[in-house]
């Protein structure tokens, strides 16, 4: 299918000299602001309760959307990275130390709400050990759990610098999803994802899903950096060769002009479709993709339908 490019190459950023000129987003990418009780009520509750979220540190465009249906990510470990991705909207910086009292806090903003189903990201804090890292990982499920027994978690962790003891600890508190992103394609990940490694993203989804079997682990993919349509279909497959049930494909929306990367091309719906057809066709349980599909999005519905696959071959 066809896709529309805007530029060539894909600067780090950072190191952009002259901003690309504005181009309007397609028809296809516009959103409508819808805030209500429910928005006003999330919001509010984030703040009194000192957290933060990746809905809004990542400038998501679903966020009415979610907010008004009391979803959200929760954005735990603080609210500065220490790793500067070219797409990510998260502030870089030298960050406090680690909250343990903020998996509490957490528990206690998804009782509060009445969550069926909670997803929960964090920054990358390479300024701490990642045994200390997985803690708080541990210590977020295991509170949520112990205030909402009935209420499903999926975590979306950073790499853990890939230390296998790391992820042990996490999959062993028991969460409902195991999610990792691999985000773009090999060949541009040293240069979009200086902090991290594409192999290593994939050993770490590896790992966790070798310690469980019957959990479901999950990736994201981002369009429209730089990668070409057959590198998406290469990314698909690498994934599925680490047995990850679960993918979302969306399109990059630069969130600045001078301080990420520019936006490549948009990618059409009909190329969207593709991509699930042909994840599909390599067995996935589910396949998200669209334009505005972030990886937290309709996470309840991926989660029942890799659940229930994985029932069938594992049993209960």
């Amino acid at each position: 299918m066809s896709t529309v490019f805007l530029g060539d190459s894909i600067p780090t950023r950072g190191t952009i000299e002259s901003p690309p000129v504005h181009v309007a987003r397609p028809p296809w990418l516009k959103t409508k602001l819808r805030t209500g009780r429910n928005y006003g009520e999330l919001k509010n509750l984030v703040k009194d309760l000192d957290l933060h979220t990746v809905c809004e540190q990542a400038s998501c465009p679903n966020i009415y959307e979610c907010w008004e249906a009391k979803e959200a990510t929760f954005l735990i470990l603080g609210g500065q990275c220490t790793r500067r991705c070219g797409f990510c909207d998260i502030e870089t910086g030298k960050p406090g130390p680690l909250d343990f009292a903020e998996p509490d806090r957490v528990a206690a903003a998804v009782e509060h709400l009445g969550l069926n189903f909670a997803v929960v990201t964090g920054v990358e804090r390479d300024d701490a050990s990642p045994l200390e890292v997985a803690e708080i990982w541990a210590a977020t499920i295991r509170a949520v759990r112990r205030r909402m027994p009935s209420c499903k978690i999926e975590v979306l962790t950073g790499d853990l610098k890939g230390k296998p003891e790391a992820v042990a600890k996490v999959v062993e508190a028991g969460p409902d999803v195991f999610a990792h992103n691999l985000e773009t394609s090999e060949r541009l990940h040293r240069k979009i994802r200086p902090g991290f490694r594409y192999e290593r993203t994939l050993e770490v989804l590896r790992m966790a899903k070798e310690l469980n079997p019957k959990m479901p682990t999950k990736s994201n993919i981002i369009v429209g950096m730089g990668e070409t349509d057959e590198e998406v279909y290469q990314c698909l497959r690498d994934l599925r060769s680490a047995k990850v049930d679960l993918v979302t494909i969306g399109q990059y929306l630069a969130p600045s002009v001078d301080h990420h990367l520019p936006v490549d091309r948009w990618v059409t719906p009909e190329q969207f479709a593709e991509y699930a057809t042909a994840g599909s066709g390599m067995g996935f349980a589910w396949v998200e993709s669209g334009p505005l599909v972030r990886s937290s999005y309709h996470a309840g519905k991926q989660y029942e339908a890799a659940s229930s696959r994985l029932k069938d071959l594992y049993g209960a």
